[in-house]
């Protein structure tokens, strides 16, 4: 086949989804200050979450057979840009806190798993050009497993301090993908 760029343009027919038009949002326990709504805009980088189905190798008269496994999830990472009022990082310090003291290697009273406990679901909506929303991800049971430092130095001039959050989560579910990978006409908005 020829190479015929009229062809590729004919694929590409609304530009292609762009990575920078996004939003996060989600609820940590400890929301003083209104930590959920100031993430939703001091979120900076995050992802839309991948899929991976493991596979089970069965060994058979010398040949190696695969079955589809389990499916797991990896973790999902968010980079922060901090204000000097350190608002999303202090919720995040109490939320880790709460999970295992520093000292007394303890669980806070009541922050027990599941609903209302120490989990938290979390969105994350890709827009199209023209506000849609073209994708919404929900992930479900999410706590902060790695809170990363914030590097300090004399010589970074006109910058802006940011961190890294990293959660576990049970599993995502996309609220625009029906359950058999088919799109979703209407999507809506859950949550925060």
């Amino acid at each position: 086949m020829a190479f015929n760029v009229q062809e590729f343009r004919a694929q590409l027919n609304l530009d292609g989804a762009r990575p920078n038009l996004f939003q996060c949002s989600m609820s940590p326990p400890f929301n003083q200050g209104g930590a959920d709504s100031k993430f939703s805009f001091m979120c900076k980088t995050s992802q839309l979450p991948g899929s991976t189905v493991n596979q089970v190798p069965v060994n058979y008269f010398g040949r190696e057979l695969k079955f589809a496994g389990n499916r797991t999830f990896t973790e999902w990472t968010v980079t922060v840009i901090n204000d000097e009022d350190f608002i999303i990082r202090s919720s995040f310090e109490r939320w880790m806190n709460a999970l295992d003291s520093h000292v007394g290697n303890l669980r806070a009273d009541g922050f027990l798993s599941g609903d209302g406990g120490y989990q938290r679901d979390a969105y994350v909506r890709q827009y199209g050009k023209q506000g849609n929303v073209l994708k919404l991800y929900k992930f479900v049971g999410m706590f902060p497993i790695d809170l990363s430092p914030i590097d300090l130095d004399w010589g970074a001039n006109d910058t802006i301090e940011e961190y890294a959050i990293t959660f576990a989560y049970q599993w995502w579910e996309s609220q625009t993908t029906d359950s058999m990978g088919g799109s979703v006409v209407t999507p809506t908005f859950v949550g925060n």
